[in-house]
């Protein structure tokens, strides 16, 4: 397949349309913590499954970028699927459950605080594995998004003012009201291609080449490869491949490849998809009969703020507050302090937090500088480094880009 224009490499410094470009495609900002931030990142998406080279008008990167901030497609339908491989060991599940409390949603359920259908906390499944998402939009003032699972099903839908979230296999029910004039509902992490292709754009500027990589059809639609590559040494990310719409400039499908090579991390794209507006029940959600139902105001007080100068135990969130990023482009690396001195907590210190410490530490690398020695923990994107002074600098970039973080940072 031969590129379309593969020597028309643009950055965000040649020009303010491209500028403007990518604000206005960036319009729906994905909010996410520290390592959320990193993950959303990872997901910048799919392994291209060709099915088809469509012979389409040439286009410069430029005009592509453009294409996706002019879509004004806000009616369509269709099936998402999401495959992430960061190359994790198998934890039997223990990383769910440390990604739902760093998300700060409860999803407790029935034996705890919380509900199983609030969405702060179900939609971090994604981060990891394989889903199929049924989406549906029509306009700012409804969507519905849902997770299918082993015969069970997890809804999210925004009506109005209305904001459901429903979770069949505990036939728990979370509700909250969205303030007047709010558009959809922020989500913890990104679900769609389009979700997806906004948090790329925002990454290009300077430190990145942008180019126009030939076509592709997806979803039984064709569509150009917009190619997103970072011009600095050090990153983890090899290159983003964003597949658009030929006709609308909706975003179907994401490529994101490791620098170090192989299969995509993270896949996420179409397999279905209609432009026409969806039936207006689609939005339509009544609990069911017996269903527990969770309001948004009585989910539960947020935990008190821990005196000056002492930390909430078990609240690993907390050590976040203070969370800088250094580092430009592809290379930004976030950090914070925990105020753990001794770095991760071994089976002796830090309470249930002991073995979970000693636990994790068997997957990391030891690392030495001038910043002292710290165990370096890694995936095949994100990788962070956990100082034995309770310092953490995270993002995707190598071992070595995270050690000379931490040594400049003495």
């Amino acid at each position: 397949m031969a590129p379309i224009d593969s020597d028309d490499s643009t950055t965000a410094g040649e020009g303010e349309e491209l500028r403007a470009g990518r604000r206005k495609a960036a319009r729906y900002v994905v909010p996410v913590a520290v390592m959320g931030v990193a993950a959303a990142t990872i997901g910048l998406v799919p392994a291209l499954a060709d099915s088809g080279d469509p012979d389409l008008p040439k286009i410069t990167a430029e005009q592509l970028i453009e294409k996706i901030a002019k879509s004004d497609v806000e009616q369509l339908s269709g099936t998402v699927r999401i495959n992430t491989d960061l190359g994790l060991p198998d934890l039997g599940g223990l990383e769910s459950g440390l990604m739902s409390g760093m998300s700060g949603g409860p999803g407790s359920g029935e034996d705890g605080e919380g509900s199983a259908a609030d969405p702060s906390a179900k939609l971090t499944e994604l981060v990891s594995g394989s889903h199929t998402l049924r989406v549906a939009a029509d306009g700012p003032d409804r969507q519905k998004l849902s997770l299918m699972e082993n015969a069970a099903e997890y809804s999210l839908i925004h009506n109005g003012k209305d904001v459901w979230g429903y979770d069949s296999q505990s036939n728990e029910v979370y509700h909250s009201t969205a303030p007047d004039g709010a558009e959809r509902p922020e989500k913890e992490v990104p679900a769609t291609p389009k979700d997806f292709a906004d948090q790329a754009l925002k990454s290009v500027d300077d430190t990145t080449s942008v180019t126009v990589g030939g076509t592709a059809q997806v979803a039984g639609r064709d569509a150009y490869r917009l190619v997103v590559e970072p011009k600095q040494e050090g990153s983890t990310v090899g290159a983003i491949t964003v597949a658009v719409d030929a006709e609308t400039g909706t975003p179907l499908k994401f490529t994101l490849t490791p620098a170090s090579g192989g299969a995509a991390v993270v896949d996420v794209g179409f397999t279905k998809v209609s432009f026409t507006k969806p039936d207006a029940s689609t939005f339509d959600f009544t609990p069911p009969a017996g269903a527990k139902v969770t309001e948004a105001d009585e989910a539960g007080a947020p935990a008190e703020a821990p005196e000056p100068g002492r930390k909430a135990e078990g609240d690993l969130a907390k050590g976040m507050d203070g969370l800088k990023v250094i580092g430009e482009g592809w290379n930004s690396i976030a950090t914070f302090d925990t105020g753990a001195q001794g770095g991760l907590p071994t089976g002796s210190t830090g309470g249930d937090l002991g073995g979970l410490g000693g636990f994790l530490g068997s997957f990391g690398d030891q690392v030495k500088g001038d910043f002292g020695s710290g165990t370096v923990f890694k995936t095949r994107l994100v990788n962070a480094l956990i100082t034995d002074d309770g310092k953490v600098y995270a993002g995707a970039v190598t071992k070595d880009a995270l050690v000379k973080a931490a040594d400049a940072a003495q």
